[in-house]
């Protein structure tokens, strides 16, 4: 059987050994048979949704499937099935189920209506006694798409199966649809007499009635929506993916820094909004582009590794060639990336729902209204192989044609700055880029002559060192993002506005030894990440705080673990203006030993 590149990859021995042969990168590692005995589930932290514990008002069982040995055949596509008429709803949630056991690495998932990605997964390593999980995510976003008829599910999940690999993947998809009128909401909403009640925040349900007449003083649609820009649902989601999905995914696979994927876009000219939702995840010698270093330290030591190239990655995107923004992905660490032992059985930040990016394209309206056809480009900066990238297009309609015009449009490149200092396998790789923004344009309307006017203000640094002999790595990356976007009319009143603060700083350190078998090797391992994002828009905010810090040492042999300990401690922290909800969970070797919730706004 020909086994994939990817898998090559991966069974490589990646980490050091006395003769200092190496690659410079982190390991991605198969986990050895647990001790457990039943099936385990496994989860990622993040805040429960609105409308969990609440009875949908219906829902439809997509697909189940068995993902066995489907690396390189197509997708699997059955013929989509919408909610039936009589199903009154306003929220839609994906839930994806999987279970597998046996001995398998992780895979990256993706979940498609006609070609328009819902949701980006991974998976988790199985044991032999068998691992569960399951992802909601809120989709409501795409109820354009999702209330159609005479539409194809797609789901892609390549996966390996032979004498050595015996896992097989087992999914369900499910729609879940939930009136308005049934969601649950924050009691913080309802004014009390004191400002100490505020800090006693419970969820209680409209449906039920508990808070009365006071749910009139406030206006619904605010309560149940989300932040610009999807304060209200696109009346149009065009997929920016492969034409040859059917056949090989819709995502593209971007295999350098100089591969660019196109597709041609013809916009309604009744467009007054526009925003492009990036889906990216990095793979093979990409998967840790953080901890890569540059080709000369390669090249000058005689590795045999292709994960070089420097650890600066940005996704580009551009119209007509013209670059309209850019995305620093948020660097999730995969379940057999750095320690396998890290991710049992709570995943790191977004490996089970991977983030999606908004770039809102409305300034440039007034490159598109024009009853041309034009091209929307995505591309990776300094990436090499590979990348799986794709996009939604959502586009907001009015009554009658709108006339719209960009009037500023400053988005420079990023200004990189790199210094590489090194002696046969120690040394020091900084990079720092900066990068300040400002798009202005106008759309006339049946609103009026809005304005929108977008800056951005970015900076990155990665500081990468390499110690005694090439047998400790330590990577220190921040990543800051400043976004204001303010919407104004004629008479230069601000309707609308949003201010975005991204901050992704992360830490890793890999020390190797030498262990005491022939051909095993002692790594110790430390992960420190956050993924903070604090959204502002007039009365209305969210604010996310998700932290994991994991400290442990495995021992290998090859790319396999043979035994090890490791502590992962998560610190969630979540409050969307309405709520607030804490979560605190420490796991030490594989077990859950503290598990804390709260609903105490800090």
């Amino acid at each position: 059987m020909k086994i994939p590149n990817l898998i090559i990859l991966l069974l490589l021995p990646v980490f050091f050994t006395t003769s200092l042969q190496s690659s410079p990168s982190p390991p991605h590692f198969l986990k050895s048979t647990t001790n457990d005995t039943t099936p385990k589930q496994y989860f990622e932290v993040t805040h429960p949704l609105p409308t969990d514990d609440v009875t949908p008002s219906c829902f439809v069982s997509l697909l189940n499937h068995s993902f066995a040995n489907t690396y390189g055949i197509p997708p699997v596509t059955v013929n989509y099935t919408p909610p039936p008429p009589t199903c009154n709803w306003t929220i839609a949630v994906l839930e994806f189920r999987a279970q597998c056991k046996g001995e398998q690495y992780d895979r990256i998932a993706g979940v498609w209506i006609d070609g328009v990605e819902l949701l980006r997964t991974s998976t988790a390593q199985p044991t032999e006694s068998g691992i569960f999980w399951k992802v909601r995510k809120d989709v409501s976003r795409y109820s354009s798409v999702i209330s159609q008829s005479n539409l194809t599910l797609t789901v892609m999940l390549e996966n390996l199966v032979n004498d050595e690999f015996t896992g097989i993947y087992h999914v369900n998809v499910s729609l879940l649809f939930y009136s308005a009128t049934s969601v649950r909401v924050p009691l913080s909403i309802v004014p009390l007499e004191s400002e100490a009640h505020l800090l006693n925040r419970k969820l209680i349900s409209i449906e039920n009635n508990e808070i009365g007449d006071k749910l009139d003083q406030f206006d619904r649609d605010i309560v149940l929506n989300s932040l610009y820009p999807y304060n209200k649902p696109a009346d149009l989601v065009v997929p920016i993916s492969a034409s040859a999905g059917v056949n090989e995914g819709f995502w593209f696979r971007i295999e350098d820094e100089f591969d660019v994927k196109t597709q041609k876009v013809k916009i309604s000219n009744r467009t007054y909004k526009a925003v492009l939702e990036l889906y990216v995840s990095f793979h093979g010698n990409d998967e840790f582009w953080y901890m890569n270093p540059s080709d000369s330290y390669v090249e000058t030591n005689h590795l045999s590794t292709g994960r070089a190239h420097g650890a600066y990655r940005e996704v580009l995107v551009t119209i007509d060639g013209k670059l309209v923004g850019d995305v620093v992905p948020f660097p999730v660490i995969f379940t057999g990336g750095i320690n396998p032992l890290f991710w049992e059985p709570v995943v790191s930040i977004g490996a089970f729902n991977l983030p999606s990016y908004d770039i809102d394209l409305t300034p440039f309206l007034g490159l598109l209204l024009d009853d041309k056809d034009h091209t929307i480009g995505i591309k990776v900066a300094d990436g090499i192989s590979f990348w799986l990238v794709d996009a939604n297009l959502h586009l907001w309609f009015d009554c009658s044609d709108v006339k719209a015009q960009t009037v500023t449009s400053k988005v420079p490149s990023m200004e990189i700055q790199r210094k590489t200092e090194f002696e046969l396998l120690d040394g020091e790789f900084e990079i720092k880029g900066e990068r300040e923004s400002e798009v202005t344009g106008w759309v006339y309307s049946s609103a009026g002559n809005l304005q929108t006017q977008l800056t951005e203000k970015i900076k990155f640094k990665n500081k990468l060192k390499f110690k005694d002999q090439g047998t400790k790595k330590e990577v220190d990356q921040k990543y800051k993002r400043k976004t204001k976007i303010k919407i104004t009319n004629e008479i230069g009143q601000v309707i609308e506005s949003l201010e975005v603060k991204i901050k992704y700083p992360l830490k890793v350190s890999i020390e190797t030894k030498p262990g005491l078998d022939v051909d095993t090797s002692v790594m110790t391992t430390k992960v420190e990440q956050e993924r903070s994002e604090r959204f502002y828009g007039g009365k209305e905010s969210m604010v996310l705080s998700h932290k994991q810090n994991c400290t442990g040492l495995m021992v290998v042999k090859g790319s396999s673990v043979l035994s090890g300990s490791a502590e992962n401690q998560q610190n969630y922290n979540y409050n969307d203006g309405l709520g607030c909800y804490a979560r605190v969970v420490d796991v030490v070797d594989g077990v859950v030993v503290g598990d804390d919730t709260s609903s105490i706004c800090v």
